[in-house]
């Protein structure tokens, strides 16, 4: 008969235990530790593989078609350009944000170009699958469901039908009957996993794993899972709004810094090709503290408005509110003004926000957040034809940025009229008629130019 103990392991990088500790010992995390029942290594036979002998690099003979285009472009760029032939796809996200939507209509994608789709649920019936499908029009022979949790049959359902993309719903709700341990445990969950990656590389299925996500909005699970896919997206969005953000965190075949915009109607979600639009406020005229900059995401130029407000404090400590960037970068920029342009903000509340929730995490931000503190705190309008360019350094210099031409030439195609960039992109920048550039070299000069 087996033996069984009780170990403790880490839910976040999966450390062992025989007692309950605090804090775990491999990534320092507090509260992490959950129990679960551990099977003597002893009690069953090591099971069979089947060896594969090294094969020399020249006879391995190249794939024709290496990416399957879901023709959901919002989609394909995530992913480098398509899905993987054989590549395992992680996609967290809080509940309800459209993960089990999206997957339908990539199903949907799939079968229209007459291949097969095995979507298992292991949290919802068929029947409520096929309610969603109704809602979306995804009625394709091609795609097959099964509410199943058990991993073996799973597995078998795999090497039966040989589908080109699997969608398992969710990672966390599989279990292996040979281990004790509850589902959505970590050895259950690691295990789970790598044999799914692993049947997905010897028949060439794409496999998407649903993940669920922690209060702290990160997937739950052991942080291995990360590792072992080849791919981690995270589906991102507010309750309140419409509109769904794709990031890609990890991508073995692609870039990490693109991202993918979605809207979220009664159909499903549809792609938004031109975000920019998204983010401006171009129905009525900006006011004071609101400027429009230019970003990178990917090899994409988004334009975004910032706005700040400056407002004398009532307390003895002022406030410094920030939504949308980095909070120590803008409690750089305030130094900066401070010293370099002779702004006394010490006794003003100071708040920064990014309209339509987007993230800005690159320095050419810079310049337009530290106009439009000054802005607010002059009461200056700055004019909303106008695009600000710009890295700050700890001198009061501007210093210029990346992809400069194709900032310049979003702004140009949205109608904007003016531009302030850094004096060093004017030097190999390519001219645009129909903006006018005003080149700045410091924070000082572009304060007394146009606060």
């Amino acid at each position: 008969m087996a033996k069984f103990s009780t170990i403790f392991v880490c839910r976040q990088c999966g450390w062992k235990t025989n007692k309950w500790v605090g804090r775990c010992s491999g990534c320092e995390e507090w509260d992490s530790m959950t129990e679960e029942i551990n099977e003597s290594a002893f009690t069953h036979p090591l099971p069979e593989y089947d060896i594969e002998n090294p094969v020399s690099i020249s006879d391995i003979k190249s794939v024709s078609k290496l990416r399957t285009h879901t023709y959901i472009e919002e989609f394909d760029r995530i992913l480098g350009g398509g899905i993987v032939a054989g590549s395992a796809i992680l996609i967290g996200g809080t509940p309800g944000i459209g993960k089990s939507t999206l997957l339908l209509q990539v199903c949907q994608k799939f079968s229209e170009q007459d291949y097969l789709s095995l979507y298992v649920t292991g949290e919802e019936s068929t029947a409520q699958i096929k309610l969603r499908a109704d809602r979306l029009n995804v009625t394709s022979n091609n795609i097959f469901l099964v509410a199943e949790n058990n991993l073996n049959v799973i597995l078998e359902h795999i090497r039966k039908f040989k589908p080109k993309l699997v969608i398992i719903d969710s990672v966390q709700a599989v279990f292996k009957p040979d281990l004790e341990s509850s589902p959505g445990t970590v050895s259950q969950v690691r295990q789970c996993a790598n044999e799914l990656i692993q049947i997905s590389k010897k028949t060439d299925s794409s496999i998407f794993l649903v993940g669920h996500v922690t209060k702290e909005g990160m997937i739950a699970g052991p942080k291995v899972l990360e590792h072992l896919v080849d791919t981690v997206l995270y589906f991102e969005g507010e309750k309140f709004m419409s509109f769904r953000v794709l990031r890609a965190v990890k991508n073995r075949y692609g870039s990490t810094n693109e991202i993918g915009i979605f809207e979220m109607c009664k159909n499903g979600l549809r792609e938004v090709k031109d975000p920019s639009e998204i983010f401006l406020s171009r129905t009525h005229s900006l006011s004071s503290g609101a400027v429009i900059i230019s970003c990178i995401e990917g090899t994409r130029a988004l334009l975004v408005e910032v706005q700040a407000l400056v407002t004398r404090s009532s307390f003895g400590m002022p406030g410094r509110k920030v939504t949308g960037v980095d909070h120590n970068r803008v409690t750089m920029i305030i130094a900066v003004l401070e010293k370099r342009t002779g702004l006394l903000l010490g006794g003003y509340d100071i708040f920064v926000n990014v309209v339509g929730g987007v993230k800005i995490d690159e320095p050419a931000a810079d310049l337009a957040i530290a106009i439009a503190i000054a802005s607010s705190y002059k009461d200056v309008t700055i004019p909303g034809n106008t695009i600000i360019i710009g890295e700050l350094g700890l001198g009061g210099e501007v210093r210029g940025v990346s992809q400069f031409d194709s900032r310049i030439k979003e702004a140009a195609r949205l109608g904007f009229e003016n531009a302030i960039i850094p004096k060093d992109n004017s030097k190999n920048s390519s001219k645009t008629e129909s903006l006018k550039m005003a080149e700045v070299s410091s924070l000082a000069e572009a304060i007394d130019k146009f606060c």
